[in-house]
């Protein structure tokens, strides 16, 4: 018999989801953290030349007088590494929620081996590209398609899609049920984390600054590294808010906890019910 899971069995209300995604982050720290840290740091590291060139200034990266155009640019960029990197962290959180969900154990170091590596990277880049356009159009169209699109490396990794393009529609089916509302719950929990990681990327970097006198040389290196830490527990929570929120519309809408319970009553595998049978 399975153990408790560590995720509810049943539809949950928006806070219950919310708390459930941060008790699998809280499980899961160590991969996800020390994963989305990593990826952080490639992305500043691509980030702080190019914003050295589009005269953008830390702690904030607002626009320079007159560089309006390339401070658009560089931010574009910088949403398009944003959505790679929510994409492959979205595959790790998955293949850590789906146990969690059934109650079984499972190694930190056997989750890597659940991520569908090469369809998670595919796709990754996809959405990377599409996100960086969407962007560049206005911050609204990267939105839309964050809400539509966010669970997508999570169905390639707990529904099985075999073809990592209709994981695409898959996810934007999920996340417009029920009038919308992965798609809301989506949005409501990046904007959230959006105020938390400006917050921690670059309010204590101000608090110094005013407590220095001015803008110190360090400035240049600590807001970058601000940011990767800001980002690393950001990026984290709302991967696992992806992989939680999957699970329970499916729960809530495809009848996921009955399916699980007959294979259950069976004696079968019921890791088997979390394939999408279409």
């Amino acid at each position: 018999m399975p153990a408790q899971p560590e995720l509810p069995l049943r539809p949950m209300t928006l806070g219950e989801l919310l708390d459930a995604a941060m008790a699998l982050l809280r499980a899961r720290a160590l991969p996800l953290l020390a994963t989305a840290a990593v990826l952080g740091l490639l992305e500043q590291s691509l980030l702080v030349p190019l914003r050295t060139a589009a005269f953008v200034t830390a702690p904030y990266y607002g626009p320079a007088r007159g560089h309006f155009g390339q401070w658009w640019i560089v931010t574009a960029l910088g949403f398009a590494t944003e959505t790679v990197i929510l994409t492959l962290l979205g595959a790790l959180a998955a293949a850590a929620a789906a146990p969690a969900l059934l109650g079984r154990a499972v190694r930190h170091r056997e989750l890597w081996s659940r991520t569908r590596p090469l369809s998670t990277v595919s796709i990754a880049l996809v959405l990377g590209l599409a996100g960086g356009v969407a962007l560049f159009a206005g911050f609204v169209p990267w939105l839309i398609l964050y809400g539509l699109f966010s669970l997508t490396s999570a169905v390639l990794v707990i529904d099985r899609a075999g073809n990592p393009f209709s994981a695409l529609w898959r996810s934007a089916r999920l996340t417009t049920r029920g009038a919308l509302r992965g798609f809301w719950t989506l949005l409501s929990a990046y904007l959230t984390w959006f105020v938390i990681r400006f917050a921690l990327g670059s309010g204590w970097v101000w608090v110094l600054t005013q407590l220095s006198g001015g803008e110190p040389a360090w400035l240049t290196w600590l807001t970058p590294a601000a940011w990767v830490l800001a980002n690393a527990v950001a990026y984290s929570a709302l991967a696992c808010v992806a992989a939680v929120l999957l699970l329970e519309t499916r729960i809530r809408t495809e009848g996921l906890d009955i399916a699980i319970g007959r294979a259950r009553s069976r004696g079968e595998d019921d890791s088997a019910a979390l394939v999408y049978a279409r």
